[in-house]
Protein backbone atom coordinates (compact mmCIF):
# COMPACT_ATOMS: atom_id res chain seq x y z
CA UNK A 1 0.00 0.00 0.00
CA UNK A 2 1.24 3.39 -1.09
CA UNK A 3 3.07 5.26 2.34
CA UNK A 4 2.68 2.11 4.54
CA UNK A 5 -0.73 3.12 4.78
CA UNK A 6 -3.43 0.06 6.13
CA UNK A 7 -6.83 1.65 6.08
CA UNK A 8 -9.79 0.46 4.43
CA UNK A 9 -13.15 2.13 3.51
CA UNK A 10 -15.34 -0.62 5.04
CA UNK A 11 -15.24 -1.78 8.79
CA UNK A 12 -15.01 -5.32 9.90
CA UNK A 13 -18.67 -5.32 10.26
CA UNK A 14 -18.61 -4.20 6.71
CA UNK A 15 -16.37 -7.13 5.49
CA UNK A 16 -18.04 -10.08 7.88
CA UNK A 17 -21.09 -9.27 6.04
CA UNK A 18 -19.60 -9.40 2.41
CA UNK A 19 -17.68 -12.81 3.94
CA UNK A 20 -21.05 -14.35 4.63
CA UNK A 21 -23.05 -12.95 1.66
CA UNK A 22 -20.60 -15.13 -0.36
CA UNK A 23 -20.62 -18.44 1.79
CA UNK A 24 -23.69 -18.21 4.58
CA UNK A 25 -22.10 -21.67 5.68
CA UNK A 26 -18.68 -20.18 6.00
CA UNK A 27 -17.12 -20.97 9.28
CA UNK A 28 -15.90 -17.99 11.92
CA UNK A 29 -12.42 -19.45 11.75
CA UNK A 30 -12.86 -19.05 7.66
CA UNK A 31 -14.45 -15.53 7.98
CA UNK A 32 -11.50 -14.38 10.57
CA UNK A 33 -8.92 -15.33 8.41
CA UNK A 34 -10.49 -13.97 5.30
CA UNK A 35 -10.64 -10.72 7.09
CA UNK A 36 -7.88 -10.18 8.41
CA UNK A 37 -8.95 -10.88 12.65
CA UNK A 38 -9.52 -13.07 15.18
CA UNK A 39 -12.31 -15.68 15.61
CA UNK A 40 -12.94 -13.83 18.61
CA UNK A 41 -13.35 -10.62 17.00
CA UNK A 42 -16.05 -12.28 14.29
CA UNK A 43 -17.99 -13.63 17.57
CA UNK A 44 -18.49 -10.55 18.75
CA UNK A 45 -19.13 -8.99 14.97
CA UNK A 46 -21.86 -11.79 14.72
CA UNK A 47 -23.23 -10.68 17.77
CA UNK A 48 -23.50 -7.09 16.90
CA UNK A 49 -24.95 -7.66 13.53
CA UNK A 50 -27.82 -10.09 15.08
CA UNK A 51 -28.31 -7.26 17.38
CA UNK A 52 -29.03 -4.83 14.93
CA UNK A 53 -31.12 -7.53 13.32
CA UNK A 54 -28.78 -7.25 10.40
CA UNK A 55 -28.00 -11.22 10.48
CA UNK A 56 -29.32 -13.98 11.94
CA UNK A 57 -28.03 -17.71 12.38
CA UNK A 58 -29.80 -21.06 12.56
CA UNK A 59 -28.21 -24.55 13.34
CA UNK A 60 -27.79 -26.86 10.38
CA UNK A 61 -26.33 -30.17 12.10
CA UNK A 62 -23.08 -29.35 13.44
CA UNK A 63 -23.06 -26.41 11.61
CA UNK A 64 -24.48 -22.47 11.41
CA UNK A 65 -26.24 -21.25 8.33
CA UNK A 66 -26.26 -17.19 8.43
CA UNK A 67 -29.20 -15.58 7.04
CA UNK A 68 -28.75 -11.18 6.28
CA UNK A 69 -31.75 -9.12 6.24
CA UNK A 70 -31.04 -7.71 3.17
CA UNK A 71 -33.82 -4.98 3.83
CA UNK A 72 -32.71 -3.82 7.04
CA UNK A 73 -30.91 -0.38 6.88
CA UNK A 74 -27.85 0.98 7.70
CA UNK A 75 -27.10 2.67 11.25
CA UNK A 76 -25.31 5.87 10.25
CA UNK A 77 -27.51 9.09 9.57
CA UNK A 78 -25.47 9.81 6.34
CA UNK A 79 -26.56 6.08 4.88
CA UNK A 80 -29.61 5.51 6.65
CA UNK A 81 -31.62 5.23 3.66
CA UNK A 82 -29.80 2.50 1.94
CA UNK A 83 -29.98 -1.06 3.34
CA UNK A 84 -27.66 -3.81 4.16
CA UNK A 85 -28.82 -5.56 0.66
CA UNK A 86 -27.26 -2.59 -0.90
CA UNK A 87 -24.37 -2.27 0.43
CA UNK A 88 -23.37 -5.97 0.34
CA UNK A 89 -24.46 -5.88 -3.78
CA UNK A 90 -22.49 -2.85 -4.34
CA UNK A 91 -19.05 -4.17 -2.41
CA UNK A 92 -19.60 -7.90 -3.55
CA UNK A 93 -21.29 -8.07 -6.94
CA UNK A 94 -23.78 -10.41 -4.53
CA UNK A 95 -27.44 -9.56 -4.63
CA UNK A 96 -29.39 -10.89 -1.90
CA UNK A 97 -32.99 -12.38 -1.80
Amino acid sequence: MKNGSHWTLLSNHGHVLVCIANDPHMRLRDVAVNVGITERAVQRIILDLEQADMLSREKEGRRNRYRINAQQTLRHPLEQHHTVGELVEAVSGFKLK
